[in-house]
């Protein structure tokens, strides 16, 4: 197959071979990763519980998300960055891995659901900006939102724990 031929030649790269071969690459990448992850989250959990209807202290959804998003996009290029870095040191096994297949499955969920949010209720975001309770559709993206970066998380402690030794 050729995604298999992919994913083995990610595996042979000098990069994912100087990972594996040093004794303290992988757990400082993994680090890195977790700390990244848990940023983006810290981030997220912020703004959707805004917009779950919690007041934030002295600002509306708007200014909040604005004031969030950097750190959000910053963590997250990072996590993307140490996630592939982490995946290569073991393509052929981290691709064939349930847990991580349905964690690539969730991030994208949780994609979509932050882009349904930006084209309908955060377009209307000045008409219920500083709102408590925020609207129904703002409520669902947020709990959505906050329940698909959780099995993020959990699918992501599993794959750990799943995969063969290198």
């Amino acid at each position: 197959m050729v995604l298999d031929t992919l994913f083995q030649r990610l595996h042979e790269t000098q990069v994912a071979s100087a990972i594996r071969e040093n004794a303290n690459a992988f757990p400082w990448i993994e680090s890195i990763h977790v700390l990244a992850i848990t940023l983006v989250f810290g981030t997220i959990v912020i703004v959707d519980l805004r917009m779950l209807g919690y007041a934030a202290h002295r600002r509306g959804l708007r200014r909040l998300i604005l004031d969030m998003l950097p750190f959000t996009w910053a963590a997250f290029a990072i996590a993307v960055v140490t996630g592939s870095l982490l995946f290569i040191s073991n393509a052929v096994t981290y691709a064939n891995n349930v847990q991580f297949q349905w964690k690539m499955l969730v991030i994208l969920a949780a994609g979509i659901n932050m882009a349904i949010f930006h084209m309908t209720a955060h377009r209307r975001i000045a008409d219920w900006d500083e709102a408590v309770p925020t609207p129904l559709s703002a409520r669902l993206s947020g709990a959505t939102s906050l329940a698909l970066w959780m099995v993020v998380i959990v699918l992501g402690r599993f794959v750990g724990f799943t995969l063969a030794p290198f």
